[in-house]
């Protein structure tokens, strides 16, 4: 009965903005967990990590080094990108959403008033795969701990903090959807994050432009730089490997006369 009770609880406080069932998934590992099995990376590739519950549909479309974040009290930061295939070519026309804190912790969100977003946008890729925008150095926050999620993470002695990151969602036809973050190196949560979204290959240096960047990007020499090149598969490639990776699974398990059909386990007849 505390279990149907707690689940209630949680659907009770989902809103169209808050989605308590995907925090609970998450701080049980599950989302990243099924990210893994559904999505796997071959060598090379950019890692996966969770969407995380604040994702929306109504970030604007960015231009090229527009603002992503209004935030006048967040450290400027310039983030300058690629998205590449894995043979290092340039891929064009891939959509980017790009969402990420205030300087407080804050999504838009969960600001009380909010009338549009902020900290988030929608960017795409030019001719060479690269983009580039300016926000601000994210800094680490607490996950929404006044529900459900936050009494269970209390019973279970944990703490309800994500290491500072940004979040990225790529999507182009005949590309792999990849949702990932990158994780600012040196963090204090940077390995107790509490949904287990942290990967040694998404931890990243913030540093600071160099003159030369300064001037081309026209920003201040004391304006922080992130700078990253991410790499995408192709659907054929993450499907290949997905039922590789489960019929290897089944072998383990002495389900040797089983097949993959249309990504399920099918038994072999006869």
């Amino acid at each position: 009965m505390h279990g149907i009770q707690f689940l209630t609880q949680t659907g009770q406080i989902s809103t169209d903005v808050r989605q308590e069932f995907i925090l609970l998934s998450d701080i049980l590992g599950l989302s990243l967990l099924v990210d893994n099995i559904d999505h796997p990376k071959p060598d090379g590739a950019t890692e996966g990590t969770v969407l995380g519950p604040f994702h929306t549909h109504d970030a604007a479309d960015l231009s090229m080094g527009e603002e992503l974040s209004h935030d006048d009290k967040g450290e400027p930061m310039i983030c300058v990108c690629s998205v590449k295939d894995r043979q290092g070519k340039g891929i064009e026309g891939v959509k980017i959403d790009v969402w990420e804190t205030d300087s407080e912790g804050f999504y838009d969100v969960q600001r009380p008033g909010r009338k549009e977003p902020d900290g988030r946008g929608v960017l795409h890729s030019d001719k060479e795969g690269k983009f580039w925008y300016k926000a601000v150095v994210p800094v680490e926050y607490p996950i929404p701990h006044d529900g459900p999620v936050g009494k269970l993470l209390k019973w279970l002695g944990r703490h309800a903090y994500r290491p500072a990151h940004m979040h990225f969602m790529f999507e182009k036809k005949g590309y792999d959807n990849l949702i990932t973050a990158l994780y600012v190196r040196g963090d204090k949560y940077e390995s107790s994050d509490a949904v287990f979204g942290v990967k040694e290959s998404l931890i990243v240096d913030i540093k600071t432009v160099s003159v030369g960047q300064a001037k081309e990007y026209g920003v201040p020499e004391s304006t922080k730089l992130l700078k990253w090149e991410f790499v995408l598969v192709s659907e054929e490639e993450t499907r290949d490997l997905r039922d590789k990776l489960a019929k290897e699974a089944m072998d383990k398990l002495g389900l040797e006369r089983m097949k993959i059909v249309d990504g399920l386990p099918v038994p072999e007849v006869d």
